[in-house]
């Protein structure tokens, strides 16, 4: 067993309102390093608020989130940068690319508070991109770029400090066929080299190619299943 991420009694309650809507209730659930793990379900089943309580964007009413083996939930705030910077790296379906920087800029301003020296982080953003397929693209900012080379670029941020685990949250979205087969091919070979991913998505296609697919329903966890 090599556990990287586990939840325990995950709560999460909005008020709308004078109304509380239970989003999330007291779900459970472990992850080994290097699964691919797809997390599907309908429209306000809880996927989207199960990757932020993940990825300390937000804190659960109640319940633990544990990244190897430490409790993120109880970390304090101004803690909280430093976790999300060297745990968990963020892929989105809208890329949140800086549209004035480079790609390769994009990829080297995510190391920036790293502590790492200006020609490693170089380095290592050079490394990623020509890893993503883009090595001609380096120089091009967003909006030069494809949106299947934005995600890209997006995927190559989320890795450059190495985290945990990666966080897509519908990183196929906004891309055609082609394209989202070439990016889930770029996060299963991910999986394959022990990177740990967690995919939310709507699409069967990419949730068929994960090791694992949870299906959510009303904040809950209906099933977890191994897939080949």
């Amino acid at each position: 067993m090599n556990e990287i991420l586990r939840t325990q009694d995950l709560t999460k309650i909005y008020m709308l309102g004078k109304i509380p809507v239970r989003a999330l209730n007291n779900l459970s659930f472990q992850v080994e390093r290097g699964e691919f793990v797809s997390i599907v379900g309908p429209s306000g089943s809880g996927k989207t608020t199960l990757l932020s309580l993940i990825g300390c964007l937000e804190r659960p009413t109640k319940g633990s989130v544990y990244i190897e083996g430490v409790e993120v939930t109880q970390a304090k705030e101004k803690d909280l940068p430093k976790i999300r910077r060297e745990k968990i790296g963020f892929v989105f379906q809208h890329f949140n690319l800086l549209p004035t920087l480079t790609a390769l800029g994009n990829v080297e301003i995510a190391m920036r508070f790293s502590h790492v020296s200006k020609k490693d982080r170089l380095e290592r953003a050079r490394e990623l991109i020509r890893e993503m397929g883009l090595e001609e693209r380096m120089e091009h900012r967003p909006s030069e770029l494809s949106g299947g080379e934005q995600q890209r670029v997006s995927i190559a941020r989320a890795l450059a400090n190495r985290p945990a685990i990666i966080l897509a949250d519908e990183p196929t979205g906004d891309v055609d066929t082609k394209t989202r087969d070439h990016i889930v091919g770029i996060l299963k070979g991910l999986s394959e080299k022990d990177q740990t991913v967690l995919v939310v998505t709507h699409d069967p296609e990419v949730a068929k190619h994960a090791t694992r697919r949870i299906t959510m329903r009303d904040g809950m966890i209906a099933e977890d299943t191994k897939q080949k």
